[in-house]
């Protein structure tokens, strides 16, 4: 498997281990309940974090395929990417990120329905990712509304990264419950 597929499936699996973690300390009746009026349930951060990651993984997908159509070749990098992510700018929770509406929890999932649509988009994700193995990934670059281009490698661990934002999200509000 190339370094740099085998480096983001890592990120992916340790992020899943952090979710899972900030989960498991949140007793099951108050992950239905909000915080405060203005702030999410661990039910509906859980929604928003499965429906982002549909999203990009659905955006990934149609741009991969274009690119390959241009003829997309092998990838000649082994470069770690991590490191090349803002992962301190997606993980400062003192810094406020406001999500668009289409990212808003609106279907009204209780919290095993939304933990099993991230269990799936993580799935499809992965998926991706190792349909991928060799192919030129670090030359499909796409904007990212908040920081700027990403190549698919990048945007892959943004979403490990914002699994781990809403993690620490769902420690907030659990904290916040208690």
């Amino acid at each position: 498997m190339q370094p740099r597929i085998r480096e983001v499936l890592d990120y992916l699996d340790d992020s899943d281990r952090v979710l899972d973690d900030a989960l498991a300390a949140v007793p099951e009746p108050a992950r239905a309940r909000r915080p405060a009026p203005e702030r999410w349930s661990v039910a509906e951060i859980l929604e928003h974090v499965g429906g982002v990651e549909e999203r990009v993984t659905q955006m990934l997908t149609q741009r991969l395929a274009l690119a390959r159509a241009d003829g997309l070749g092998a990838e000649r990098s082994t470069a770690p990417v991590v490191p090349t992510v803002p992962l301190a700018r997606i993980l400062d929770r003192d810094a406020k990120l406001v999500a668009n509406e289409r990212s808003h929890p609106n279907l009204g999932l209780d919290w095993a329905a939304a933990r099993d649509t991230v269990r799936s988009a993580r799935g499809s994700l992965r998926e991706l990712v190792q349909s991928c193995d060799g192919v030129a990934l670090s030359e499909l670059v796409i904007e990212h509304p908040l920081f700027g281009p990403l190549d698919f490698y990048q945007w892959v661990v943004f979403l490990g990264g914002h699994q781990r934002r809403h993690a620490a999200q769902i420690r907030e509000a659990s904290a916040a419950l208690a």
